[in-house]
């Protein structure tokens, strides 16, 4: 049996933080809101692959009441969420995301973002499709304001 599911997040940019996307530290002079690291696209993936389950979403799981939570790196938060999806009875088989971002430069650590996110879910590299856009100027993303992803994935009953 196969199911699917779809994740979006999104966090404003503020200064001060360190950068996380992926699970990659970007060298940037601003990071992303948020209790944990704040990274939204890892966030994204997670909610797909609750959601693909069945499960409650990431709030559920990590709510930001917790400080258990405050700062944690969310490859973390992605291992524990394959960890819940597997006692249901399932694993991914594949993801898709897209990041949009007017800056940074995304495209250029793709591949280390893709190594992460392989060993946070144990896919194999080509099994993680990673895209990067911009909203062209518009709205709070276009301005450098905020950074969101979405994500869909597959995943089979085990």
């Amino acid at each position: 049996m196969l199911r699917i599911g779809h994740g979006y997040d999104i966090h404003r940019t503020v200064p001060g933080r360190p950068l996380v996307l992926g699970g990659v530290r970007f060298e940037c002079d601003f990071g992303l809101d948020g209790h944990s690291d704040a990274d939204c696209l890892t966030h994204a993936i997670c909610d797909a692959l609750l959601g693909a389950a069945g499960l409650p979403d990431i709030g559920h799981f990590f709510p930001n009441t917790d400080p258990t939570w405050k700062n944690a790196d969310s490859q973390r938060l992605l291992r524990h969420v394959v960890t819940e999806l597997k006692k249901s009875g399932y694993a991914p088989v594949n993801l898709d995301a897209t990041l949009i971002a007017e800056r940074p430069k995304i495209a250029p650590r793709l591949t280390e973002m893709k190594a992460a996110l392989a060993a946070s879910t144990g896919l194999p590299v080509n099994a993680i499709g990673l895209k990067a856009t911009t909203n062209e100027g518009s709205d709070d993303i276009g301005r450098g304001l905020a950074i969101a992803a979405h994500a869909v994935v597959l995943i089979r009953a085990i």
